[in-house]
């Protein structure tokens, strides 16, 4: 996009680009997000900008009326596996709040110097501001739907002292704490969070989207893996909530995210024994929903495929779910390897209740933590009853994870992660590639050896001959054409032939 072609999205109060940019008014000194309902400022009263810290970087303060810190984040930061794209995935992580501009450097593998140069080069701002933006956000949450003391707040959202989250909130809101703490939204409002919560403990969030979202093959997905103990998903189609344990940086916690979508959202509950990790849990969330996915630039792209439009045109919205831990969904991806959805999710049970480790407290369903890798690359397994050749290939891929011969942390590199999972014996094409697309959350990933993919493609009348030829048009969104192969409407009997995880989807 150019600029006059931002300023017809703005005129035009178009959600699509809600995240994608963000446009500022030099006459009052706000910034917005591109559907904000107050009238459309004059052309030349108007600068736009990649992030919002690099509007606040020039001056500017957020729209109170549009909450645009509330946007879904750029869809461009998963496709993009260069620097930039990396270093956007570990700041959403929480990583500078942790371990600094140095720490964020050392995972990306170059200087502090380097990493600093080019993202205020390409984005406007640093990885000190982008983290500053997020912890403004955190906090006006914390702010508008919990209780807490104001010096709580702080601590929790990455402050490092009350004076720099008052002069921050402040600066950025053009509010003090308190007075921002009186203009919370009410129940219903598009932007923004919800009303504070009744229950002691619980933090209510709006995790926001754009475009239309398929929520009911995304949690028909969760419900058919979701293993005991760790996951479950309660209710009636349409109205189900899925809920599962989490293993945060400085606790425990515990999501909830509901199946019915709101004008724009999911909403999602949080218990976290650290409230220092609601960033990162939001994160982890949103990750595995593919709540920052540009459905629009998806179907524009996969429904110039003739035959692929029919799939994308009877399913909008569909997504591509991701992981909210990562070494989790790489054990049991390997778990799953050559057996049916349901034995895979029956032996992740067995891992669980073997080698996951209790909460202080069961949540209903919800009892254990999934297993370290550190304990699982130790253990003998023979509870699983599988081959062993198959539970060394368990124990190998734990201790490539543990040593950090694998890494697939939020900034991984994904080609690199691939050739190191098909260094390990026992993984193959397939669980590599399955692995990138789901743990490392990558767009782009053609399973050409996926049966089921196959069936999908007979079914919906697409050639299965030179796939890879044909899928080059579908860059850089083939992840998202392998699940609508996967979610294929069945228009003639199905194989009787014995399923496996490479046959019946991911």
């Amino acid at each position: 996009m150019n600029e006059d072609s931002r300023y017809e999205a703005v005129r035009s109060r178009d959600a699509r680009f809600d995240g994608a940019f963000f446009f500022a008014v030099s006459t009052t000194g706000i910034y917005c997000r591109p559907s904000c309902p107050a009238t459309t400022p004059r052309r030349r009263n108007v600068a736009f900008f990649p992030t919002s810290a690099a509007a606040q970087g020039s001056g500017f303060r957020a729209c109170r009326r549009c909450r645009p810190d509330a946007v879904p984040g750029s869809a461009e930061w998963n496709a993009r596996a260069d620097l930039v794209g990396r270093a956007m995935r570990l700041i959403s992580e929480g990583v500078v709040d942790r371990e600094g501009v140095c720490g964020l450097a050392a995972r990306l593998g170059y200087s502090a110097r380097q990493v600093q140069r080019q993202l205020n080069a390409e984005l406007g701002a640093g990885p000190v501001a982008l983290a500053r933006a997020q912890r403004a956000h955190t906090a006006r949450v914390l702010l508008q739907t919990t209780g807490l003391q104001a010096a709580e707040i702080a601590f929790a959202a990455g402050f490092a002292s009350v004076r720099q989250f008052n002069d921050t909130i402040k600066e950025i809101y053009a509010l003090t704490p308190s007075e921002l703490r009186a203009a919370r939204p009410g129940k219903g409002t598009r932007f923004g969070p919800v009303a504070p919560p009744t229950t002691p403990g619980v933090l209510p969030l709006r995790l926001a989207f754009r475009g239309p979202y398929a929520a009911r093959q995304l949690f028909d997905h969760l419900q058919r893996r979701a293993i005991t103990g760790v996951e479950e998903v309660s209710g009636e189609p349409g109205a189900r909530t899925y809920r599962r344990t989490l293993r945060l940086p400085h606790g425990t916690g515990i999501a909830e995210v509901d199946e019915a979508a709101g004008d724009g959202w999911l909403d999602c509950r949080l218990r976290l024994t650290e409230l220092r990790d609601l960033t990162t849990a939001s994160q982890r969330v949103r990750r595995l929903f593919d709540l920052d996915a540009d459905p629009y630039a998806v179907a524009e792209r996969l429904g110039a495929d003739s035959v692929l439009a029919r799939l994308v045109d009877g399913c909008p919205g569909l997504r591509s779910p991701g992981a909210p831990a990562p070494d989790e969904l790489a054990v049991r991806a390997v778990l799953g390897q050559q057996v049916s959805v349901a034995a895979g999710r029956t032996l992740g049970g067995a891992l669980v209740a073997a080698h996951g480790e209790p909460l202080p407290e069961p949540a209903g369903a919800l009892t254990h933590l999934f297993p370290r890798i550190e304990d699982l690359a130790q253990a003998t397994l023979t509870e699983l009853g599988m081959p062993e050749s198959r539970r060394a290939t368990l124990r190998t891929l734990s201790a490539a994870l543990a040593d950090g011969t694998v890494v697939l942390d939020a900034g991984a590199d994904r080609d690199e992660a691939e050739r190191a999972l098909l260094g390990l014996r026992g993984i193959g094409p397939w669980t590599a590639g399955y692995i990138r697309m789901r743990a490392l959350g990558d767009p782009d990933v053609l399973l050409t050896g996926d049966a089921a993919v196959l069936a999908g493609m007979r079914r919906a009348g697409v050639p299965t001959a030179g796939l890879k030829e044909r899928a080059t048009s579908w860059r850089p969104w083939r992840s998202y054409a392998m699940h609508h192969f996967w979610n294929a409407p069945a228009t003639e009997p199905a194989n009787p032939r014995p399923t496996t995880t490479e046959s019946t989807g991911p």
